[in-house]
C-alpha cells in the first residue's frame, strides 16, 4: 500500500544526521567564521543569545557582543527599561562616546556614586545647564571624602575643575591615543570652540578593543545589541523607543511567527520612513511557506525553530513542529534565493549541532 503524501516527508532532526568529513588544507588560524546575522550586519562568530528572560539583559549582550556575537534583550520589561539596557550596552567599549553621561556641579557625591554604580563608570565630566565642561570627578576625588559625608558634600567641592587635558570634537583614534599618553590620563574630554562638552573617550576603551578584536561593533564604534518585540499592545512604541536608543537589530518574533499580525508589524517597520533603516528579524517559522511570508514582508532574516528548545513546550502544548534540520532545510529554499540569512533557533545540544545547522542552511 502507497503511503500518503502527508506522510511520507522525512523529518529530521540534528541527531538524525552527520556531516561527511571531508579533505581540509586550511590551519586553525585560517578558518573564518563570520557569518551575516541579516542582509547588512555580519558576525564574527555566528552566534546569538536568546531573547529569554533567563538568558539575555544587558550584561548578557555585552559579553556576547565582545566574543563577536550578538544578544538580544528580552521583552518581558517595561518599553523605557528595554531600551535603558540598549543604551547600557552602547555606552561600554565605545570608541568615542558621542554622549556621555554627565553630573552638574551641584549633585551629592551620593548621587554620584549612585549613577556611576548605575552605568559600570569611575568617574564622570560635570557640566554646568549650557553643557560646558567645569570638570571631571571621579573614584579618585571620592576616595579622600568619608562615606558618611557623602550626602552633604556636593561635587564641585571635590571635583578636579578646568582646565583640564581636553581635545578637540572629530579628534582622530590616533592623536586622542598621544594625547592620553602623553600626559599620563585615563579620560579625554572632547570640547568645541565654547567649551561645551561634545564627547568622552577613555583609556578602558581602547584596552578592551585591543582585548576582543573580534567584538561586533556598529559604524560609530559602539557595541551591536538587538531587542525583541511582539505584534500587540505597545509593540510600535516599544520599537521606536529602541530605535531611539540606538539598538542594531529589531527581532519581530512569536512562537508561532506565520501569522498576519506579525507580518503586518514587519511590514510597517520596513515601510514606516522613522524605522526602515534598523534590520528587522522575523519569526518564528518551521516551514518554507513561513519563510518566504517574512521574505515578502520584507524581513532582513528568518529565525526558525517551532519549539526545539529542550526547555521549550510549544509542541507539546499545541502538537505542531517540523524537526529542526528539516526546517532549517525548508526555510532557506525560501529565503536562500532571496538573500535573506536564515537563523537556525534551538535545539543546539551539542557544537557539533551548530556545523549542521549551517550545512543545512542557516547562516
Amino acid at each position: 500500500m502507497e503511503v500518503p503524501d502527508k506522510f511520507a516527508a522525512l523529518g529530521l532532526t540534528y541527531d538524525d544526521v552527520l556531516l561527511l568529513p571531508g579533505h581540509s588544507d586550511l590551519a586553525p588560524d585560517d578558518i573564518d567564521t563570520t557569518s551575516r546575522l541579516t542582509r547588512e550586519i555580519s558576525l564574527r562568530s555566528p552566534l546569538i543569545s536568546a531573547a529569554m528572560d533567563t538568558v539575555t539583559e544587558s550584561r548578557m549582550a555585552i559579553a556576547m557582543a565582545r566574543q563577536g556575537g550578538i544578544g538580544i534583550l528580552h521583552r518581558n520589561l517595561s518599553a523605557e527599561e528595554q531600551a535603558y539596557q540598549v543604551d547600557l550596552v552602547k555606552r561600554t567599549q565605545t570608541g568615542i562616546i558621542s554622549n556621555p553621561v554627565t553630573i552638574g556641579p551641584d549633585a551629592t557625591l551620593e548621587e554620584l556614586d549612585r549613577t556611576c554604580g548605575e552605568y559600570r563608570v569611575s568617574g564622570l565630566p560635570v557640566v554646568d545647564g549650557d553643557n560646558r565642561l567645569l570638570g571631571i570627578c571621579t573614584n579618585r576625588d571620592l576616595r579622600f571624602t568619608p562615606v558618611a559625608e557623602w550626602a552633604t558634600t556636593k561635587v564641585d567641592e571635590v571635583m578636579t575643575p578646568m582646565p583640564l587635558v581636553t581635545g578637540d570634537v572629530g579628534i582622530s583614534r590616533d592623536d586622542a591615543t598621544a594625547l592620553l599618553r602623553k600626559h599620563k590620563r585615563e579620560r579625554l574630554p572632547l570640547v568645541d570652540a565654547d567649551g561645551r562638552l561634545g564627547g568622552l573617550i577613555t583609556v578602558k576603551d581602547f584596552v578592551k578593543s585591543e582585548q576582543f578584536p573580534l567584538a561586533s561593533k556598529d559604524a560609530d564604534g559602539r557595541l551591536m545589541v538587538g531587542a525583541a518585540i511582539g505584534y500587540f499592545g505597545d509593540a510600535w512604541e516599544r520599537a521606536t523607543g529602541l530605535i531611539d536608543a540606538g539598538v542594531d537589530v529589531l527581532v519581530a518574533d512569536t512562537a508561532h511567527g506565520h501569522v498576519t499580525l506579525l507580518l503586518d508589524m514587519v511590514r510597517r517597520l520596513k515601510s514606516d520612513p522613522a524605522t526602515k533603516h534598523v534590520q528587522v528579524i522575523g519569526g518564528n517559522v518551521a516551514t518554507r511557506e513561513g519563510a518566504q511570508a517574512f521574505v515578502d514582508a520584507g524581513a532582513d532574516a528568518v529565525k526558525v525553530g517551532f519549539g526545539p528548545g529542550s526547555i521549550c513546550t510549544t509542541r507539546v502544548v499545541t502538537g505542531c513542529g517540523v524537526p529542526q534540520i528539516t526546517a532549517v532545510y525548508e526555510a532557506s529554499l525560501a529565503a536562500g534565493p532571496a538573500g535573506v540569512p536564515v537563523i537556525a533557533d534551538g535545539g543546539l545540544q551539542q557544537s557539533g549541532d551548530i556545523a549542521k545547522a549551517i550545512v543545512a542552511g542557516a547562516e
